[in-house]
């Protein structure tokens, strides 16, 4: 009898909530057919021999093997290799420069001035447009040898300035400079963060003496950690994810002598130009593994220096 009432319960909520489940339909196609599948097979290639023209052929954990060891028979990738120490200098690069500046402006724009509205959204403007295609073939032009940043040095008298673009020494930091400049999206969360922290603060601080500079160690960036982390962990998973601006900038072969090749850009070379798909499936994979170590990392070590108010 408890068993009948128990299923004509479970019935009528399963009645009731039949709208809900409809509703849910679309996207649960999308998860497993366009998310989850795709995921768990593309795990499965990272252990194949695969060119799309021919069956995947299983051959283990040898792609793994080829990145980092490699033997006379399957020799190592160096260009790999080479491809994770660009990466890895693009984001401990990038990242810190690019925090540094979103909230040296967000305190500018914290200020009670004329005309912060209108400066704040033009601010924001290169992070909207800074992933295009579009921006990317104009910085190419601007750093190019004959560009607009080497006339305006040889109007302040530099006779013979590189070429930024084709110069291994300079290249990859054109694109730094470029993931910089993207700084909107960390400025706005940045701001957000400024205009909460409550103005009592400040105001004790300067009865008591303390300077500006001693503001913000004291107050402002502690007030700020939860957000800096936060900043931090997006922009770290972003920057590692970078393709457009490598692949147009270098006109898509990671040059010159690959000093500009990206992770994701020799990712997509080895899959869509050598049409190894199954290397590109492990590189996939181990990006993602990365990605993973790094931000459990950065969450290791934030409990020592993030504070989030309430004594954590």
């Amino acid at each position: 009898m408890k068993s009948k009432m128990k299923s004509k319960a479970l019935d009528k909520i399963i009645r009731d909530n039949l709208s809900s489940y409809a509703f849910l339909v679309p996207w649960l196609i999308g998860f497993f057919v366009l998310t989850l599948y795709p995921m768990i097979y593309s795990l499965y290639l990272s252990f194949t021999q695969y060119n799309v023209l021919q069956p995947p052929r299983w051959i283990g954990l040898r792609n793994f093997f080829i990145m980092f060891a490699g033997n006379a028979q399957y020799p190592r990738d160096e260009r790999f290799l080479n491809s994770l120490a660009v990466t890895f200098r693009f984001v401990f690069i990038s990242v810190p420069l690019k925090l540094v500046f979103a909230l040296s402006v967000a305190m500018l724009m914290n200020q009670k001035l004329k005309l912060i509205p209108f400066y704040r959204t033009i601010y924001y403007i290169p992070t909207l447009l800074g992933g295009s295609v579009a921006i990317a073939v104009l910085w190419r032009r601007l750093f190019a040898g004959d560009g607009v940043i080497n006339s305006i040095l040889r109007m302040l008298s530099v006779s013979n300035p590189p070429s930024w673009i084709s110069n291994p020494a300079y290249a990859l930091y054109t694109l730094i400079l470029l993931a910089v400049w993207q700084f909107g999206s960390p400025m706005i969360i940045f701001l957000a963060g400024l205009k909460q922290i409550p103005q009592e603060y400040y105001e004790a601080a300067s009865v008591d003496g303390a300077g500006k500079a001693r503001q913000f160690f004291a107050i402002t960036l502690p007030s700020l950690s939860p957000i800096i982390f936060f900043n931090l962990v997006m922009q770290m998973i972003s920057a590692f994810q970078s393709f457009t601006q490598a692949f147009v900038v270098s006109g898509g072969n990671g040059g010159p002598l690959d000093s500009t090749m990206f992770y994701s850009l020799y990712l997509y070379l080895k899959g869509f130009a050598f049409s190894e798909m199954g290397y590109a499936a492990a590189m996939a994979w181990l990006l993602l593994v990365i990605i993973a170590a790094l931000t459990a990392l950065s969450f290791k070590v934030s409990g020592s220096l993030v504070s989030y108010g309430s004594g954590e």
